[in-house]
């Protein structure tokens, strides 16, 4: 999908520890750090360090998330990798990037507009396939109106 749009992309979050969850798919969470689709290419760091109960708190939250998604269906549209970590933050007293109440949509375009890469190959991998289809597109509708 993000090869298509590249504002929607593989979201995950990680512990205290840095070990990485991910709704993967229908009932299924990965929690040993590997995504479901390989490393991440974008980060956001969220201060927890006046997070009532620190690391032990934003970890429960993570677990406790990772427990409702293992029960649930996979949906693209409405319930996804996106919602997962939304579960999760939404069950701390924290806001972070002006953000309180987090959703599926203000995680995608958080992350879009505000998470550094974490290497060029990163960025390559999330935007050059959308490059290349557009200019396929592109040439392919210069063609036509030949």
């Amino acid at each position: 999908i993000t090869w298509l749009i590249p504002v929607i992309g593989h979201l995950g979050i990680a512990d205290s520890r840095g070990v990485a969850s991910d709704f993967q798919g229908p009932y299924t969470v990965g929690e040993d750090g590997r995504m479901a689709f390989g490393n991440p290419t974008r980060a956001l760091k969220i201060d927890i360090s006046q997070l009532p109960g620190g690391a032990s708190t934003w970890d429960a939250a993570i677990k406790d998330a990772n427990e409702v998604y293992r029960g649930r269906m996979h949906n693209l549209c409405c319930d996804n990798c996106h919602s997962h970590v939304a579960n999760a933050l939404n069950r701390l007293d924290i806001t972070a990037y002006g953000i309180s109440k987090f959703d599926m949509v203000k995680l995608a375009f958080l992350v879009f507009f505000r998470a550094p890469f974490l290497s060029l190959n990163g960025f390559l991998y999330q935007f050059f396939p959308f490059i290349i289809m557009l200019v396929i597109f592109l040439a392919s509708t210069a063609i036509l109106r030949l």
